[in-house]
Formats: C-alpha cells, structure tokens, sequence
C-alpha cells in the first residue's frame, strides 16, 4: 500500500516543489546534505541516550536488586520489542514515519525523565525499572521500524547506501561514547543522573527531529504498491511478509541476515566473555578485543559514507561475510591478546561491511511505502532470533569448550553467504547509480 492510502503524508508539497526539492537532494551528496545531517544528529543523540539509558538501568537493578533480579529487569524490554516490532512496522508504514519516530522519542523521554525524577525523591524498588524498561522496549517496537523507513523521504535513492553508512557511524560512536557518559552521569550523581542525562539526550533529538524536511515518494514508488482504502492493519502486515517472501532480493536476504546473525551474536557475546576467562585475558582484554571489532565495523561504516556505492553490493555483502565467518572461527584460536585484537579488526571491517551493504540492499530494494514492514522483520531476525544464540553458545561451550563453538558459529555466519550467492536476484543485485 502506499502511504497516502492509509492517511496524509507527513507533509504536503507540491508537486512542482517536490520536483525542485527532489533534484536539490540528488545533487547533493547525502553527507553534505543539511536536512540528512539534521537527520544523523537526531539519530546520533538518541542512540547515544539508549546506550546511557541501558548502563543507568542495569546500574539501579544491581543496586535495588539481587544480581538474578537484576539479569531480569534488563532483559525484560526485549520482550514487547521482539513481540510488537512487526505490528511496529505496520504503524510506521500506516501513520509515516515522521510521525512515530517523533512521538516515540517524545514518549521515551517523558518515560526516562520521569523515572529519573522519581529517583531523586523516593526509592521506588524494582518495580519502577521493570516498569521503565517494559515502556522503553514497547516504543522501542515503533521507533526501530519508523527509523529505517524514514531515510527515502529525506534524500534520494542514489544516497540510501551513503546514508546508511553514515547511521552505522552513528552506531559506533553512540557504543563508545555513550559507556563513559553513562558512567560519568552515575559517578556524579548516582542512577538518577544517568536517567536524566539520558534523557535530555533523547529529548535534544526532538526539536531535531521536527526540523527535517520530508519529501513525496517518487510517482513511480507512490502508486506500485496502491492497496485498497478499506486495507486494515492486519492485512497491511500479511501483506508485507507476502511481499519480502516473493522478492527476489529481499526474502533471500534476510535468510542470509538470520544465519549470519545467529552464527555472529553468539560468540561476540557471552563466547567472547568465556573466551576472555578461560586464556586469562580478563575485562581489560575482553574490552580490546571488542574495541578491535567495533574499529573494523567503524571503518567499514566510513568506506560506505565516502564512497556512497560499492560495485556488486549483492556479491561484496554475500562474499565479505564469508572470510569475516572464518575469522569468527579462528578467533578462539588466537594465541595471544595482541592477535585477537588483529583478527576482531578483521572481523569488524568484514561482518561491518556485510551488514552495511545488507542494509543498504534492504533500503534500495524495497519499495518505500513497505520500508516499515521490511525493516521490522530486519529486526525481529537481529533483536528477537539471534539473540537465542547467546545461552545455547554458552551452554555448548559449556560442554565442548569454546574452539569447536566457535568453529560452529563460523559455519552458521559462513552459510548465510552460501544462501545468499545462491540467490541469483541477491547476487546480481546493485546499488543505484
């Protein structure tokens, strides 16, 4: 369907202004584009206030709670955000996403404020958090979707790929700046500063937010997937599931997205703690090891940025995972810290550029008006399957130790590329020029 079945676009412009606007946003290069940076910083605020967020909650549950108490409190917002992501995407598909991403934010940061605030006056319990997180996941379920949906209405389809890269560094530099912010807000003024610290960061992507033009879909976008004006949600979400299935890019995709997820979350995880133990390494070496993936990630992410396309994306995101997947493999065969380091770098530019060029695919190749949908299901696979992974990677390693884990996980992630250049629409598919 598109989005104007459903109700009013975001803004109304017209036609003629479309044209205008829609020429400017293509002779502009998406990173000196002001309306996508606008974007970016909007992005970039909130994500480095989810990461304070999560370390100010994990901070209260340890302090008002046992350490099981604690576990359970900070797992118990990926519930409602595996369970409602897909009707998530429905809604950003159905409302724009303008509209959700602005009013999750807005709720986000009443929900946290609140919290912190209470903080401050009182000592709730654990209910409070618990409480604060069910929240947190459930906007979660309409933001993530909205998110990915929202980039083909601020630049054109030649710049998704680019804009893409750029979220990616927004990613990374929100993981290491973020820890630190969170850490400094509980040392000066314990869970409650961090809460409003987070906060106020969510809330400074607000007015950002609101200030970002949006721009018509393209006619030839607009009317391909023209449902019926009586559509209900429950049909618009069989409707996207049928339309990833039948795509020749998108359903083969994200098979390859689910396996290489489940064979990568597991190891870089709870494996990687275990691995760290087990050769002595401690906290300190887990932390270089994880600093040399998110760098490797980081400089895949900025190759994307500046060059905006890659040949082959189709080939470069299949083929990428599959050395990346052997790396995963031979990490536990590291015979010191120094080499771990090397092959997590390898690791993080490989599985970095793989998931950066899958997910500019997922952006190029789906019709707008289904963005939501497809990026929902993007995320059910990332947020909701792959982290099963993670107690099954401890209990095997558990049992056979952490090198045949490893070796295992390497396969999983490696078959995900097989699936995908098997996949002749995966294969031959390209970024537009």
């Amino acid at each position: 369907m598109s989005e104007g079945s459903a109700s009013a676009p975001d803004t109304v412009i017209p036609r003629t202004a479309t044209a205008t606007a829609t020429a400017t946003t293509a002779a502009v290069p998406a990173h000196r584009d002001g309306n996508v940076l606008r974007w970016v910083a909007a992005y970039t605020a909130s994500m480095v206030g989810d990461t304070v967020f999560f370390l100010a909650l994990s901070w209260a549950a340890v302090q008002n709670g046992t350490p099981a108490q604690a576990g359970l409190v900070t797992a118990v917002s990926a519930v409602p955000r595996a369970l409602l992501m897909l009707g998530g995407g429905v809604v950003a598909d159905r409302l724009g996403p303008r509209k959700v991403v602005i009013g999750s934010d807005a709720v986000r940061c009443a929900a946290v404020l609140t919290v912190a605030a209470l903080l401050f006056a009182t000592d709730p319990g654990l209910w409070l958090l618990a409480l604060l997180a069910v929240v947190f996941g459930t906007v979660d379920a309409l933001f993530l979707p909205a998110v990915g949906a929202l980039p083909a209405r601020i630049t054109a389809k030649d710049q998704l790929a680019r804009v893409q890269g750029m979220r990616g560094l927004a990613v990374r530099f929100a993981a290491v700046v973020g820890a630190p912010l969170g850490g400094l807000g509980v040392a000066v003024g314990g869970a409650a500063a961090a809460f409003a610290f987070a906060g106020l960061l969510i809330a400074v992507s607000v007015p950002l937010l609101i200030s970002v033009r949006m721009r018509e879909l393209p006619p030839d976008d607009a009317t391909a997937p023209a449902a019926a004006p009586d559509t209900t949600a429950w049909r618009d979400l069989v409707g996207g599931l049928r339309y990833i299935r039948r795509h020749r890019v998108l359903g083969p995709l994200m098979v390859a997205i689910a396996l290489g997820d489940l064979g990568f979350v597991g190891p870089l995880n709870v494996g990687l703690t275990l691995l760290a133990d087990e050769r002595g390494w401690g906290a300190s070496g887990m932390g270089w090891v994880l600093a040399g993936f998110g760098t490797g990630a980081g400089v895949a992410a900025l190759l994307l940025t500046v060059r905006g396309r890659l040949p082959r994306a189709g080939c470069v995101a299949a083929g990428a995972i599959i050395p990346g997947a052997a790396a995963i493999g031979t990490l536990a065969q590291a015979p010191g810290l120094p080499a771990a380091v090397g092959v997590a770098v390898i690791i993080g530019l490989l599985t970095g550029l793989s998931g950066a060029m899958c997910g500019a695919l997922l952006q190029t190749q789906s019709e707008p008006a289904y963005l939501g949908r497809v990026t929902a299901v993007g995320g059910i696979v990332s947020l909701g399957i792959a982290p099963l992974s993670m107690p099954l990677s401890a209990a095997a390693i558990g049992v056979w130790g952490t090198g045949p884990v490893f070796a295992v996980s390497g396969a999983v992630c490696a078959l995900g590329g097989v699936v995908a250049l098997c996949a002749p629409g995966v294969r031959r598919a390209e970024l537009p020029k």
